[in-house]
């Protein structure tokens, strides 16, 4: 582990029982943006009622103006070209502050809700994840930056010479492209997906921005981390670039009060990576951990985000802030930026690829 930790990142799920009030996220989103947090995420899937993830977040985009903002999207069932044409529409939208985080759909009842397929083992199912990853980033680069042209004189709008075919061929599907939307404000929005377990750990350290883990001590966030880490640079990527936060399930409800009997006083994890607690001992806790350069930092699962997004903000943040160890305004505009990630190269124009 390195001895001089990697600046603290924070985000927080947006998670909770369903709500059919859109502003009900704004309100939330825009006081995570009142602490200078990373980023939101929301999550989504077939196996339950609710709204949209990523139509959700598109409303909030307009309302906010630096909060990055990251919808869970399945990658079964769903259309590789469309996932990959709706997270650059978000990207757009929000002026750069787009993720996305990948996930699967395994049960039998999702298959049958769409009865193109049956149900597929989860290797085969976050493979294919994988595959689709790879294929929207490809999609994304598809136009170059500057392929729009917009010459009223000549009446081109676009450089065709700048506009690449994918021609991409995965296990369950094959997508020849470009895509329908420029290539995004990020170039490619952040892809988080979560690295605990097998299988989706090997496509989180093939194609993942942000990996998220699970883990109930500093060491094994750290394990995980060093994991995930020697996967992607034997891929052949920069670990350096990729971003580990360990998810933490908090509960807020009670104030800082003496410990139960039997326990250590000060923060304690309980059923594994849940904590239980106050915003005080939360903040002892994540100073600890960064302080092992166990991880890069948390997203933080409010149990009850209408309860305890105030109180993570203007109690735990805000102590973090006051120790040095959390900014306190943004330095950039884009999610990328706020994760210290450099805007990609389009891969097509490097290679010098044809239309």
């Amino acid at each position: 582990m390195s001895a001089t930790p990697r600046p603290l990142h924070l985000a927080v799920a947006l998670d909770g029982p369903a709500r059919y009030d859109a502003e009900y996220y704004v309100a939330l989103s825009r006081l995570v943006e009142q602490g200078a947090l990373d980023f939101v995420t929301l999550g989504d899937s077939f196996a339950r009622p609710g709204l949209d993830a990523l139509a959700v977040l598109s409303r909030v985009a307009p309302t906010t103006e630096r909060i990055g903002l990251v919808p869970t999207v399945t990658t079964t069932h769903t259309e590789p070209f469309h996932v990959s044409a709706a997270v650059a529409t978000l990207d757009w939208v929000s002026r750069g502050r787009a993720g996305w985080q990948v996930d699967v759909s395994t049960t039998g009842a999702e298959a049958r809700l769409f009865g193109r397929r049956p149900a597929a083992p989860g290797d085969a199912l976050w493979q294919e994840a994988g595959e689709v990853a790879d294929v929207a980033a490809r999609l994304w680069d598809s136009w170059e930056d500057d392929a729009e042209i917009r010459d009223r004189a000549t009446g081109r709008f676009i450089d065709r010479n700048k506009l690449h075919h994918v021609d991409f061929q995965g296990s369950t599907f094959s997508v020849r492209g470009p895509s329908i939307v420029p290539r995004p404000p990020q170039g490619r929005p952040v892809i988080v997906a979560d690295g605990t377990g097998e299988p989706a750990r090997a496509a989180a350290a093939r194609h993942a921005d942000v990996v998220l883990v699970r883990a109930g001590a500093p060491e094994q966030a750290a394990a995980l981390r060093d994991d995930i880490r020697r996967r992607a640079q034997e891929s052949g990527r920069d670990p350096a670039t990729l971003r580990v936060l360990v998810s933490l399930a908090v509960d807020l409800g009670e104030s800082e009060a003496a410990p139960e009997p039997g326990l250590d006083s000060g923060p304690r994890l309980a059923g594994g990576p849940h904590f239980s607690g106050g915003p005080v001992d939360l903040a002892e806790l994540i100073t600890g951990w960064h302080a092992q350069a166990a991880v890069d930092g948390f997203h933080l699962a409010p149990i009850a985000p209408h309860r305890d997004l105030e109180r993570i903000v203007n109690g735990t943040v805000a102590l973090l802030q006051h120790r040095s160890l959390f900014r306190t305004f943004y330095p950039g505009g884009t999610l990328r930026e706020h994760l210290g990630l450099a805007r990609p190269a389009n891969q097509y124009a490097q290679a010098g690829g044809t239309a």
